[in-house]
């Protein structure tokens, strides 16, 4: 049974570089006995030339991965730009969703100590991500 990868950011100095490496990558899998998702794979410019079309990045059976303009890699979106540049509204978005969802739940019931607690281990992954940004 095969069993698909998940996870993975793989960089590249140049398009043909990538290419090399998506075939290390396809062959490790295989003897893992694992495939690439080609319908989660993509694959992203940042640089001086980020707008230029890029050559096709080819799998092993020959199938194209896509070009995109943002990919979202453990719930961060990383855009295409000319500098390394991330997106944190959703981050944002979920950390206040989480931190309201507690409050709701256990605003009349549970010490500051329990709430604070929750918010600390439920949301402060998602705020740590938006905190590195404004600092960087």
């Amino acid at each position: 049974m095969l069993k698909q990868d998940d996870d993975t950011l793989m960089i590249a100095p140049s398009v043909s570089q990538l290419q090399k490496i998506v075939n290390i990558f396809e062959r490790e899998l295989n003897r893992l006995e694992m495939l690439l998702n080609v319908k989660k794979s993509c694959c992203m410019s940042i640089g001086q030339r980020h707008d230029v079309k890029c050559a096709a990045i080819l799998c092993a059976d020959g199938t194209p991965l896509a070009w995109v303009d943002s990919i979202r890699y453990l719930g961060v979106f990383i855009v295409r730009s000319r500098k390394f540049k991330c997106f944190f509204d959703n981050a944002k978005r979920s950390f206040f969703r989480s931190a309201n969802a507690l409050f709701s739940k256990l605003a009349k019931s549970a010490s500051e100590d329990v709430f604070l607690h929750l918010v600390n281990s439920k949301c402060l992954p998602i705020y740590c991500c938006i905190a590195w940004k404004s600092v960087h």
